[in-house]
């Protein structure tokens, strides 16, 4: 297109990150995409079925996933492609965080059918954009994990939540609430942690029908299982989520400093 709009290639499947939930929150690219789809296969139980009304080409088919297998979901990938269709293939968050892209990409390399990946904003930044933190507060905390529990899918050794709790760094720990007492035992059996460590639950972010669960590692697991929470939530402990530091003015960044000399401005500079 040449009106500044993303041209989608015909025979393609796009992997398109559809944000953490709300429809708006989904990338331009994503969106042009969307709107120039023959074929759209979107993860109902996670991405908000409003997000298909994007979609304006007329004859579009529209495919919820969650009842399909990775056959069936191959299958109307490939068809659609090879007929000369726009394929979008949506995902909650990115694509490349728990999105089951792996595996669909190995699959279409095999039929020899081409893909792209338009990338989305993960449910972590939407989850700090909500609680209007940085979770990278300098002299606190500069490292930020995302990771998950074992469930049916194992995890390697050396990333089991205690190992990566040693860091004590912001962590976003997503398709774990259900085994919240579990995390929170984790968490504080290397040291990494106090039992004072603010964490907060952020169910369904950006969603409609959104909910915060806020409290420590002392108190968050019954919080959250008072609130009823067993999916869709993100749980993220850090130290920058402290609500003391607003009020210290401390822990600034250099980069603003006005004693700061970097390559676009000189130090004193008025």
């Amino acid at each position: 297109m040449n009106d500044g709009h993303f041209a989608a290639t015909p025979g393609t499947v796009y992997f398109v990150g559809a944000g953490p939930g709300a429809p708006d929150l989904i990338t331009l690219r994503g969106r042009d995409v969307i709107e120039q789809a023959d074929l759209i296969v979107y993860a109902d139980s996670l991405v908000q079925e409003s997000m298909s009304g994007f979609a304006h080409k007329p004859g579009v088919r529209i495919v919820g996933s969650s009842g399909l297998h990775l056959d069936q979901i191959i299958d109307l990938m490939a068809d659609g492609a090879a007929a000369g269709g726009v394929v979008a293939r949506l995902h909650t968050g990115d694509p490349a965080l728990y999105g089951a892209t792996h595996e669909q990409m190995i699959r279409l390399d095999q039929l020899g059918i081409p893909y792209d990946v338009v990338p989305g904003v993960p449910a972590v930044f939407a989850a700090a954009a909500r609680l209007k933190v940085e979770l990278t507060v300098p002299e606190v905390v500069q490292t930020i994990i995302l990771t998950r529990i074992a469930g049916r899918t194992p995890m390697p050794a050396g990333e089991d939540l205690r190992a990566l709790a040693v860091h004590g760094a912001s962590l976003a720990i997503h398709l774990s609430v259900r085994e919240i007492r579990a995390v929170v035992a984790e968490l504080l059996s290397c040291g990494g942690y106090e039992a004072s460590t603010p964490v907060t639950v952020l169910h369904k972010v950006s969603w409609p029908d959104e909910s915060v669960v806020i409290g420590t590692l002392a108190d968050i697991a019954a919080k959250v299982e008072a609130a009823g929470y067993t999916r869709h939530a993100l749980i993220v402990v850090s130290p920058a989520l402290d609500a003391t530091l607003r009020g210290s003015g401390a822990h600034a960044s250099r980069l603003y400093d006005k004693t700061f000399t970097h390559g676009r401005r000189d130090a004193g500079s008025q």
